[in-house]
């Protein structure tokens, strides 16, 4: 039975490993070349169904009828991924994403959506999807189109599902254009940035007070990197820090992901309903985790976040 959906993008990302990230008109040399699935919804899917298991996670979203749509159709069953949701558009490239990576980890990241586009708030009224939305207890909405965004919100919340909402890049277009999708969501979730975008500030007690005056039950959730995670209600501030991987003897690899990671490894934890403070560590547990690998979907397995926590547990923090 699904019990959490996610709705978004899916990518094929082609990842470019160099030394250092290029200044403006200069040209580097790329080490590593890796293509490999990704898309921030697509990777919040399989990071949630890496911990919960085959059939219990559901990805809506749409790619085109090439070589790189089959392929992700393909990799999301074998991550266990329910994908009956994904609609399938005739004469459209799929998504793909330019990612480059420097020695840091960190990146830089050129997006073409594609058919990622095409899914239409009417499209989430066919009967394979609205099925799994209304099945699910949780759904994950990334960055479809707004107006996607917004129907599938109103939808879950219909459904009795708790809605958590990251619109990526549409935070540029400003809060009154986000105030529609806003009304529907439990859990709003940008990084430290996006928030300053937003909200003109990333502070935890600031961004509590703006959200309490947006909705009174509105929670924020401040992806923090390497300074952990705030949760942001009118209840106050809950912050979980990162996880210490230098004493652990890990080192950061490529964040690309590591907040999608995040996210998946906390809707999971409330599907399995375990408490908003035990969701943030395992999430930034996972965002931690996937750091240190390469690849862009690196998040771990139930047994991994479980091994790494109880090894953070270990440092007394």
């Amino acid at each position: 039975m699904v019990e959490l959906i996610c709705c978004g993008a899916i990518n094929w990302d082609i990842n470019l490993f160099v030394e250092r990230l290029p200044r403006p008109g200069e040209e580097v040399r790329v080490r590593v070349i890796e293509r490999v699935s990704g898309g921030t919804a697509a990777n919040v899917s399989v990071a949630a169904a890496r911990i919960l298991g085959p059939g219990r996670v559901a990805f809506i979203g749409a790619v085109g009828d090439d070589d790189i749509g089959a392929r992700q159709l393909r990799i999301l069953e074998a991550e266990g991924v329910d994908h009956s949701g994904v609609l399938i558009v005739e004469g459209v490239e799929s998504g793909q994403a330019y990612i480059t990576i420097d020695e840091r980890g960190e990146n830089e990241i050129h997006t073409y959506f594609g058919a990622n586009l095409k899914l239409t708030p009417d499209r989430l009224e066919d009967p394979q999807r609205r099925s799994l939305i209304e099945e699910a207890r949780v759904a994950v909405v990334m960055d479809p189109p707004l107006e996607t965004a917004e129907r599938l919100a109103e939808m879950s919340k219909e459904a009795g599902a708790t809605v958590i909402w990251d619109p990526g890049v549409y935070v540029e277009r400003g809060l009154k254009a986000l105030m529609g999708v806003m009304t529907h969501v439990d859990y709003f979730v940008l990084n430290r940035v996006e928030f300053e975008t937003l909200l003109g500030t990333s502070d935890p007690e600031e961004v509590a007070e703006k959200v309490a005056e947006l909705r009174e039950d509105l929670k924020a959730i401040i992806k923090m990197g390497a300074s952990g995670a705030a949760l942001c209600s009118a209840g106050g501030v809950t912050h979980v820090p990162a996880v210490p991987l230098e004493r652990l003897g890990l080192r950061v690899v490529n964040t690309v992901g590591c907040g999608d990671a995040f996210l998946g490894a906390f809707a999971a934890s409330l599907v399995e309903g375990l408490s908003e403070g035990e969701a943030l560590r395992r999430g930034c547990a996972a965002g931690a985790y996937k750091a240190t690998r390469r690849e862009t979907r690196g998040s771990p397995r139930r047994g991994d976040l479980l091994k790494l926590l109880k090894r953070w547990g270990t440092l007394g923090e």
